[in-house]
């Protein structure tokens, strides 16, 4: 399921394990990947797990509207409420080191339905963009259907990581 506002759009799953595992996913940078719907995000650039508000953390993408199609982002997470939710402001880093981000943040708010089933909710967020950026590029940059794929590679992941656990 997945709803559209002026500002932002969201999608929501149920997915079946509990909400710390689910969390554990999503602090993971290097999981990133494996869990966008769109194919942009290639790697974490930054492998640490994501700790604290104000951590930043970068990624290597790829999208055909980039000058060689390869980029770097930088995310600052803003969000840190384990288990129950996690957010990142995505931006870019300048070549002095200074961080600049362009308004739009993505986040996970986690439901715990029980000991094994978490409702799960991502939210990308564009309202603090400035106009000069929106006239630039259309948000949201993805179809409707990015949030819910994304929702559903996690709860593949999440699963992997489930049986994983369980035949050690």
């Amino acid at each position: 399921m997945h709803t559209a506002h002026r500002e932002n759009v969201t999608a929501t799953l149920i997915v079946a394990a509990p909400a710390a595992r689910v969390f554990a996913v999503l602090a993971d940078p290097t999981t990133h990947s494996a869990i966008d719907g769109t194919g942009w995000v290639q790697d974490a650039a930054d492998r640490a797990p994501l700790t604290e508000v104000g951590q930043v953390f970068r990624m290597d993408m790829d999208h055909p509207r980039q000058v060689n199609g390869y980029y770097k982002v930088a995310n600052q997470v803003h969000v840190l409420d384990p288990p129950r939710a996690i957010g990142w402001r995505t931006g870019e880093e300048k070549d002095d080191g200074h961080l600049e981000f362009g308004g739009w943040s993505w986040s996970y708010e986690l439901v715990p339905l029980g000991p094994s089933e978490t409702e799960v909710t991502l939210v990308y967020d564009w309202s603090a963009v400035p106009q000069h950026i929106r006239d630039h590029v259309g948000f949201p940059p993805f179809g409707p259907d990015h949030l819910t794929n994304s929702l559903q590679h996690l709860a593949e992941l999440v699963a992997v990581a489930s049986s994983d656990s369980t035949n050690k």
